[in-house]
């Protein structure tokens, strides 16, 4: 079914993971363009600030709901709210996410269910609860993959694992949706290279070193503005950075050599300090930092 998608001034949008990085920094994008929010997140305190600075700009609603994107009520919690508040969900951002640095023989079972618990089921949760709202008067669904749903990367697999993950059901439900239903939804994954957020910061850490994200970085401003283009145009697969539109086609088309080159990420990924963070990160507690950039690299 063909429709049009409304302009960012007259929609409404749910996004988790709102309280930092490219979450917060899409929140804040939409804001400035007027859309009326719902914004996710487990950082309560946190989150209301955001909201509250958000709403004092005027010309814009923004709405928070406290929730575990991986309890499937509370992401019902989130599409009630949005529908009570605003009586329809035009785009819905499946952001929220953690990850682990660490080799995958040494990271407990326990951590990689609780990462794929927000990594993967709460995309699952979040595209559940708002495709029937999508439906009943056409919009987007987004879920903010990585470059590593198709590449990969050393000492963070569980994370690559969960990406692959998001990509596969993302693309699952695109054909469903779009194809066999002719829903006047769009479904689109975001695939940004390494952002310049808090993310090491928030990980856990099973390394003797403190993680970083390797250079180049691009700017979580830029993921949240093909965030926003998907959001009215749609899209299907939307690579971000120049770094992720090299990882991804290496890895489809010389994955061996695309091994090798990303063996030498490993090192590039820690830092020459010990760890300077909580091991858990924010595995199992939010971080209530409300930083959209990442402190700078000490090394």
């Amino acid at each position: 079914m063909a429709f049009t998608h409304k302009p960012l001034r007259e929609q409404v949008i749910v996004l988790t993971g709102a309280s930092s990085g490219i979450g917060l920094a899409t929140a804040q994008a939409a804001a400035r363009a007027g859309a009326r929010l719902v914004l996710a997140a487990r950082s309560e305190e946190t989150l209301r600030d955001i909201c509250e600075r958000l709403n004092a700009m005027g010309g814009t609603e923004v709405v928070p709901v406290v929730a575990d994107v991986g309890v499937r009520q509370d992401v019902q919690r989130i599409a009630l709210t949005a529908i009570e508040r605003f009586g329809r969900i035009d785009t819905w951002v499946n952001n929220a996410g953690v990850s682990i640095y660490g080799r995958i023989d040494q990271v407990s079972e326990e951590d990689s269910r609780r990462l794929f618990d927000t990594n993967f089921w709460g995309v699952v949760n979040g595209s559940l609860a708002a495709l029937p709202h999508l439906r009943a008067g056409g919009g987007a669904l987004i879920n903010v993959g990585s470059e590593v749903s198709d590449a990969c990367i050393p000492l963070q697999g569980m994370y690559v694992a969960s990406k692959h993950a998001v990509k596969g059901f993302t693309d699952a439900l695109r054909i469903e949706i779009e194809e066999l239903d002719k829903a006047p939804v769009t479904i689109t994954l975001i695939q940004p290279t390494a952002v310049d957020t808090p993310y090491p910061e928030h990980a856990a850490n099973y390394m003797d070193r403190e993680p970083k994200l390797p250079t180049p970085q691009i700017e979580p401003e830029k993921v949240a503005e093909a965030i926003l283009e998907a959001a009215t145009k749609g899209g299907r697969d939307v690579t971000v950075g120049v770094m992720a539109k090299l990882n991804t086609a290496m890895a489809k088309v010389l994955p061996s050599v695309a091994d090798k080159m990303s063996a030498r990420q490993a090192e590039r990924q820690l830092e020459d300090e010990p760890p300077q963070h909580d091991p858990q990160g924010n595995l199992y507690r939010p971080s209530n930092d409300g930083r959209v950039h990442g402190s700078p690299p000490t090394a």
